[in-house]
């Protein structure tokens, strides 16, 4: 094999990869969302759930982003691990279609024959001009994307091409058949397709090289299947990726990919290669085409499938055991329990269940603060990644709690209670908001640790006195909600107050300070920004207590209620606003 014809197999398989990255991002996008929800809604047992899963990985030709999105459903609480299982086993299955639409590439004819209209090049051509026509003249996002996909299909198509006439003359090559001949071993033939799958990170792109060099008539029966069997537990790479940082339950499905991959080498290659021991199949030493590859490449999935679908089960309980509950895991599971379906019938002790899970969202949320500060204060990484947790955590609080509160609304309840699950409604927004700014503090203590940038002592002193405000009016919120104490909820305006006259102080401070060269332009923004971060608290904090007041005092509104509070004539305000304007008051810089 020469130089060129290396050149032109690399250039073959580039377009070709190029060509299926476009196709399947363009069939994504012109299924818009739709998938992520087929996905979630329909996956109730365990057939649907491996059509689905096969569906799915054939309109998006990739079994590695769907098991990836079926990883991210888990890790959100928004699929069990039992459906996601399934949807897996369908995408095993689901990506032998590509195989069978790169068959196309051995469509051909000669001379005045009908064939030659159906020919790889002639098709490739029409799919092209149609692609193209599409991409450039139309001003539909939908028809744009169609035109991507036509335009995907036509250089992956002549990236086939391109490979399988670069690797034709590897058929005399006496080296590439000795190559090929220890392939025939079912160890080394399986460590070659898992390590070239591993490297191209696509199941289907493996396929197609293999397809390719079967157009030589030089891969054997005996050659193909191991290589195919690799080619799947290689595919479980990217997957496996997924599974850093994220859940238990997330790590459960990453690694239930690998496991019904290497479950499916196992078991279907043991049972062939011990079968092939007692009958000799004739059919070991049969030459391939791509044909012929597909179909040994889809009858192995199939198998596979079939054979590990009544197991699922058992794959679900040995995940769990592998990668048991951590203690903050089965607390969220506990709550999670509490949200019952079964006690919408008697909406009172629903009501009771959700507020018990409120008072777990309102401490989450405080403790998002509370590491957020320490990370601004102390850089301490595990601070950071603990912000992120709790965020990602209230998310999911958030969507299933949220949704069980809407759910008792349209029962038959009471006016009172309705009113205090729609306060719930607002509360668990603003308190899921409060973690999200908690990530946005710890997104600008990233930045500057990466800037390696800080700040003066004096501006460093000024942080940390509204820090400790901020700690202070977040205690006031969680006390107030979960112990419903009015006499902490009374405190919180004041001090929003006084954070709000501190943060105003503060930034003309530190205009100041950057004026005299104490501070740097760019620790100005950092300042700026922190500063904004920590009122949007208090005043998130404040937002959240002022609908429990507006409840307990009256038919008030929010704004009255507030207006009421805030008046001269009200002694206790004024007094908790001087008290707590004393305590974090920041003088003006004079020298």
């Amino acid at each position: 094999m020469s130089v060129l014809d290396i050149i032109g197999m690399l250039g073959g398989m580039s377009m070709f990869l190029f060509g299926m990255s476009v196709m399947g991002d363009s069939l994504k996008k012109v299924a818009g969302s739709r998938l992520e929800g087929i996905l979630q809604k329909l996956s109730g047992n365990t057939v649907k759930a491996v059509l689905l899963g096969a569906g799915v990985t054939a309109a998006i030709q990739s079994s590695s982003a769907a098991s990836v999105m079926v990883v991210g459903f888990v890790n959100s609480g928004m699929m069990a691990l039992k459906q996601a299982l399934g949807v897996i086993l369908g995408a095993i299955l689901g990506t032998s279609v590509t195989g069978w639409i790169l068959c196309l590439n051995s469509l051909g004819g000669s001379g005045a024959s009908i064939a030659r209209y159906f020919s790889t090049s002639t098709l490739t051509g029409v799919v092209a001009l149609i692609g193209i026509a599409l991409w450039m003249f139309s001003k539909s996002r939908v028809k744009k994307n169609v035109g991507g996909i036509l335009l995907g299909f036509a250089v992956l198509m002549f990236g086939m091409s391109t490979m399988s006439g670069a690797v034709s003359s590897l058929k005399d090559d006496p080296a590439f058949i000795e190559a090929l001949t220890r392939f025939s071993n079912p160890v080394l033939g399986i460590l070659a397709g898992l390590l070239l799958t591993a490297v191209l990170q696509s199941a289907s792109a493996t396929v197609g090289i293999l397809q390719a060099l079967a157009s030589t008539g030089m891969i054997t029966f005996d050659v193909a299947l191991p290589v195919i069997m690799g080619i799947g537990i290689g595919a479980c790479v990217p997957v496996l990726l997924t599974a850093m940082g994220s859940s238990v339950n997330g790590k459960r499905t990453a690694f239930g990919y690998l496991f019904a991959n290497l479950s499916g080498t196992v078991i279907v290659g043991g049972i062939f290669y011990i079968l092939n021991a007692f009958i000799r199949f004739s059919f070991m030493s049969m030459v391939m085409s791509m044909v012929s590859v597909a179909l040994v490449n889809t009858l192995y999935r199939l198998a596979t499938v079939i054979l590990l679908t009544p197991m699922l089960g058992l794959m679900d309980r040995l995940l769990c055991r592998i990668f048991p509950d951590d203690p903050s895991t089965m607390a969220e599971q506990a709550d999670m329990e509490r949200l019952s379906d079964s006690l919408l019938e008697y909406p009172s002790a629903a009501v009771v269940q959700a507020t018990q899970v409120m008072k777990t969202v309102c401490e989450k949320a405080c403790g998002s603060v509370e590491n957020a500060v320490a990370a601004r204060r102390t850089g301490d990484p595990q601070a950071i990644e603990r912000v992120r947790e709790l965020e990602a955590l209230l998310d999911r609080y958030e969507d299933r709690l949220g949704s069980y509160m809407g759910r008792i609304l349209g029962t038959d309840l009471g006016g009172i209670l309705a009113e205090r699950v729609n306060e719930y409604l607002h509360v668990l927004n603003r308190l899921e908001t409060m973690s999200d700014v908690a990530g946005d503090v710890s997104d600008v203590v990233e930045s500057m640790k990466d800037a390696k940038a800080s700040f003066s002592p004096d501006a460093d002193l000024e942080l940390r006195k509204l820090e400790d405000a901020v700690l202070e009016i977040v205690r006031l919120t969680g006390k107030a909600f979960s112990e419903d104490d009015t006499q902490c909820s009374m405190r919180i305006e004041p001090l929003r107050d006084a954070i709000a006259l501190m943060c105003s102080s503060m930034k003309d401070n530190h205009i100041e300070r950057v004026a005299r060269g104490r501070c740097t332009y760019q620790t100005g923004m950092y300042f700026n920004d922190l500063t904004g971060e920590y009122d949007r608290i208090a005043e998130l904090c404040d937002k959240t207590i002022a609908e429990a007041l507006e409840r307990k005092q009256g038919t008030l509104g929010v704004h009255e209620l507030r207006k009421s509070l805030r008046s001269p004539d009200d002694s206790e305000y004024t007094l908790l606003l001087e008290e707590y304007s004393k305590a974090y008051s920041v003088e003006p810089i004079t020298e």
